[in-house]
């Protein structure tokens, strides 16, 4: 018999009533799910014929969270607190049988069920901390009763979800089931039916909790990894509720946190970035039947510090990769560099000698560009000369096998004009990896005027495959990321000239929820890539030129903005680079003054709005979201800020243009003036949307 076969179904086999969801793509709790679920537990539990429960799903995913499209709606009744009691209040014993994901509130399903089971490739994780929430029905309390609170806070402040292993080793499964899925769970639910036992419920286990001092230190470096996370300090509550309020105050107190969070300003700013990342996926203009090629080999072109970053990638992946060099010294120093990267990792203890081994063993080193012959898809990671770039694709076009996808990782380079050097500009676009490519999860992927559906496609599915986030983006001087980038820095550079210490800047941009201001971080890059970039494209930087004139290079030359004394990593402003400063100032007629940390702050943030208007209405971007989802992946914009788009939204278009202007007029600065874009945007009234083109 069936309570609802659409999604819930429900059938009973030797005293064992088999309740299973199917609700795809992946069983998303629904309303309809939620209703079955309860009308299905209460008829199991009112069927005499019924000794005990297993619920499953259908599919590749046993529950993977809530129902997105229910986000900032009334909710239906039942909701998933109400259903969860009634899995709690039901005398006979429910074992979730976990096959594939249990995420969010399909994880706080199977804690409230008296048993789990899980399949080897099951993934289990409370993510609602990537959506600025808690847990809201039961997993903060039911979690830490388990597992112990100080194992189970990381595991919700942080979101991360954990394989079926980890999640046997940490007690949240009581097996694993190598075969039959079900049949484990049958096995297991009719265990507990026949030792006629309490069931065990967590919600009496306080007794699991462990020592109030691990949680209270488990606490403690929660809140110093993420200060300015609420959803992370919010876990850190709930948690410690579990040891001052009884069980059914913690729910409520649970409950009110969660109805808190939805209405608080930095957690809608991060489901805008959920919801932001999501939404790259679909890439404008794009055919629905576009099938991406088959990449089972890589090659990259250049072995220094990008290029080897980049072959890390492809390895960590599990992808052969060609690291190919012009010389064997060259390419001898870059494998080097890398083995010596993989072997920090093994040293923190982040990686196991026999995984670094099996990633060494993907990278093959070789000399000559004969090498990418055999590859799928080809990286160019050289210095940015176009010049040269076009050369290397030139001669890819003889070498590189039919259909493989040639892509150049420039940062700021024409990739139409890269294209035409080949007969095959179709193949070609640009993968800009982030440095370190090893570490940064952002890929802006560069679709060129000729670039294919099927290329764009392959690009994107491989950035996934290779754990990033794509980002399809137009062609123009430094795409979406360091297009905007120019205009803050050059403000940065303005506030120098005109009164602020560069200390001031940094830290004015740190309080913003940056975790290191403009100087700090380019002294860390080195002042020299962008001095380098500023005399190929005839541009000038009169502070930071002068810098690298005098030698101040950065923290590898122990000076730049700021003194590393010592070999130190963290910088002690200097007075003569302030001296230097001020007499540029003396030099350009630049009058100075002291200016507030208001002023700072919107002066480089505002530009970066700003630009990001101009490029929407270019073109570049398809969305307001994808730029934020560049920034927050590429720059570390604090993620409870939204992105430089939806904080502008915020504001409004005519709040950042009236700002704008009238800093213009106070620094005499033309740069300042908001554009034609944004002015229109104020004019009449409209959000960033408004200036969206359906291609990129």
């Amino acid at each position: 018999m069936m309570v609802d076969a659409r999604p819930v179904g429900f059938a009973v086999t030797e005293g064992v009533a088999v309740i299973r969801i199917a609700n795809p793509p992946v069983n998303a709790l629904s309303a309809p799910v939620r209703a079955g679920l309860s009308e299905a537990i209460a008829q199991a539990s009112a069927d005499p014929a019924v000794r005990a429960i297993v619920i499953a799903a259908e599919g590749r995913t046993f529950i993977a969270g809530a129902d997105i499209s229910e986000f900032g709606k009334t909710p239906v009744p039942p909701t998933l607190p109400q259903v969860i009691a009634t899995l709690d209040a039901c005398p006979k014993p429910i074992v979730a049988a976990i096959g594939g994901a249990a995420l969010g509130g399909g994880l706080e399903v199977a804690l409230a069920c008296h048993a789990r089971v899980a399949s080897p490739n099951a993934k289990l994780g409370l993510p609602e901390v990537k959506l600025g929430l808690v847990p809201g029905a039961g997993g903060t309390q039911r979690l830490p009763r388990l597992i112990g609170a100080a194992q189970a806070l990381p595991l919700m402040a942080e979101g991360t979800a954990i394989n079926a292993a980890e999640a046997l080793r940490l007690g949240i499964l009581d097996a694993m089931a190598e075969g039959d899925l079900l049949a484990a769970a049958r096995q297991h639910v009719l265990a507990l039916a026949e030792a006629g036992d309490p069931l065990p419920r967590l919600r009496d286990r306080w007794d699991r909790l462990g020592p109030r001092e691990a949680f209270e230190a488990a606490a403690a470096a929660v809140l110093k990894r993420a200060a300015d996370h609420p959803a992370a300090a919010a876990c850190v509550d709930c948690v410690r509720a579990a040891f001052e309020k009884s069980f059914e105050e913690a729910l409520t107190f649970e409950r009110e946190t969660f109805l808190r969070l939805m209405q608080d300003e930095r957690s809608k700013a991060l489901r805008h970035v959920f919801f932001a990342e999501r939404a790259t996926a679909q890439i404008p203009g794009q055919p629905r039947d576009t099938q991406p090629r088959r990449i089972e080999h890589a090659a990259v072109v250049g072995a220094g510090t990008m290029g080897g970053g980049i072959a890390m990638v492809f390895a960590n992946a599990g992808i052969p990769v060609t690291l190919i060099e012009t010389h064997q010294e060259a390419l001898g120093r870059g494998l080097e560099r890398v083995a010596g990267t993989y072997a920090i990792s093994v040293q923190r203890g982040s990686l196991a000698p026999e995984e670094r081994d099996r990633r060494l063993a993907r990278i093959e080193g070789r000399v000559g560009l004969e090498a990418a012959a055999t590859a799928d898809v080809v990286v160019e990671a050289v210095f940015e000369d176009l010049e040269l770039k076009r050369e290397i694709f030139g001669s890819l076009d003889r070498i590189a096998k039919p259909g493989a996808l040639l892509a150049s990782n420039t940062s700021y380079l024409d990739i139409d004009a890269i294209a035409q050097a080949t007969a095959r500009p179709g193949d070609v676009l640009g993968m800009h990896f982030f440095s370190p490519a090893n570490v940064m999860k952002l890929l802006e992927v560069v679709r060129g005027a000729a670039t294919t559906s099927e290329a764009l496609a392959t690009a994107v599915e491989l950035g996934k495959r290779l754990g990033k986030v794509p980002v399809v983006v137009g062609s123009c001087h430094g795409f979406v990321g360091n297009r905007m980038l120019a205009r803050r820095s050059a403000q940065a550079e303005r506030l120098l000239l005109e009164g602020a210490s560069p200390e001031e800047v940094d830290a004015a941009l740190v309080a913003f929820g940056f975790r290191m201001g403009p100087f700090a971080m380019i002294d860390l890059a080195g002042l020299d890539i962008g001095w380098r970039t500023r005399k190929a494209t005839g541009k000038t930087a009169p502070v930071a030129d002068a810098l690298c004139e005098a030698g101040r290079l950065g923290q590898k030359a122990g000076r730049g903005y700021y003194d590393y004394a010592g070999g130190a990593r963290q910088g002690t402003p200097d007075p003569a680079v302030q001296q230097l400063i001020e007499r540029i100032s003396a030099q350009l007629g630049i009058p100075r003054r002291a200016i507030g940390r208001e002023e700072i702050t919107e002066r480089l943030i505002f530009p970066m709005i700003d630009e990001g208007a101009r490029i929407l209405e270019e073109g570049i971007a398809a969305r307001p979201g994808d730029i934020d989802v560049v920034w927050l992946n590429g720059y570390s914009w604090p993620a409870w800020r939204g992105g430089p788009m939806y904080y502008g939204a915020t504001l409004g278009a005519a709040h950042v243009a009236q700002r704008l202007a009238a800093y213009a007029e106070r620094s005499d600065d033309e740069s300042l003036r908001p554009s034609a874009a944004l002015s229109r945007l104020a004019r009449e009234g409209l959000g960033f949307e408004a200036l969206a083109r359906t291609a990129a």
